[in-house]
Formats: structure tokens, sequence, C-alpha cells
């Protein structure tokens, strides 16, 4: 390649770097670990964990905003036990600190879906192998029931 020439984020991946989409995300994960380890009351940490949020499910565009706006209700009321945090820039939602499951939208990472997912900390376990994540273009009724269930299911 000529030195001229610039690589998109898609050639760094495919080159073994990181997309321009990735280290915006590890940029944005940084921060949010600058932040936790700010002194604040654990009630203030969590309202502002909360709001940060918020005010980031109200960035994204149409369809992965009201994705995130209809899983944030779920995942709130299926487990009011999780906290809600950001995780590399995406909502996501914490036991003791620790992600359980999160968000990540369709336009964030370029990708015909968004996606919902669960980290190991989740206690979904089915034998030897079981989905971990689930792609998603839109949400029924059905699906916010299967997902309350599952989130319920992970925290249990």
């Amino acid at each position: 390649m000529k030195a001229t020439q610039k690589t998109t984020g898609r050639t760094a991946a495919a080159s073994g770097g990181f997309t321009d989409e990735e280290r915006a995300a590890m940029k944005e994960r940084a921060k949010e670990v600058r932040a936790a380890t700010r002194g604040a009351s654990r009630a203030a940490k969590a309202a502002e964990d909360e709001a940060a949020v918020l005010a980031k499910i109200a960035e994204m565009r149409d369809s992965d905003r009201l994705m995130a706006e209809r899983l944030h209700a779920v995942v709130t009321a299926a487990a009011p036990g999780l906290a809600p945090k950001l995780w590399y820039g995406m909502p996501a939602y914490a036991l003791d600190g620790k992600v359980v499951c999160f968000f990540q939208s369709a336009e964030k990472f370029r990708t015909r879906y968004a996606t919902f997912g669960f980290s190991d900390r989740a206690n979904l376990d089915e034998g030897t192998m079981w989905p971990a994540s689930y792609a998603l273009k839109e949400l029924t009724a059905a699906d916010e029931a299967r997902i309350g269930e599952l989130v319920r299911k992970a925290v249990g």
C-alpha cells in the first residue's frame, strides 16, 4: 500500500489491527474504568451510572434507541438487583460490579443487527453448550418476555 493511502477501519481489522469502532469502544471503556475509581457514595455512583446509560441510549439512532429503551425496561423489571452501567460505551447491567448482560447497537459496530448478550457471570448454563448472545433486528412482545426470562435465570 502506498504511504499516501489511508486505511479504513475495516482494512485494519482484516490485517489484524482494530477497526475505528473497536478503538473508540476501548477508549470509552478506559473512561468508564477511570470514572469508576473516583470517590463517590454508592447511591450517587448508581444514579450517575444509570443517567449515563440513559444518555447513551438517547444518543442512538431510532431503531437501536427504541430497542435499547425497551431492553432497559425489560432488564430492570426482570432483575431490579442489576445495576445499569456503561460497558465499552454500551448499556450493560451488572451484579456486584460485574457485567451480567449487555446491549450492542447495530450502528456502533456497523453490523446488520443489534446484539443482546450475556457474560460468563450469567447463570445460563445448559449442558455443554448454550447461547450467550442474541441478534436483534426488532423486539416483539414474545422476544421481550423471553429476554425477561433469560435475565431472571442469569441472575438466579
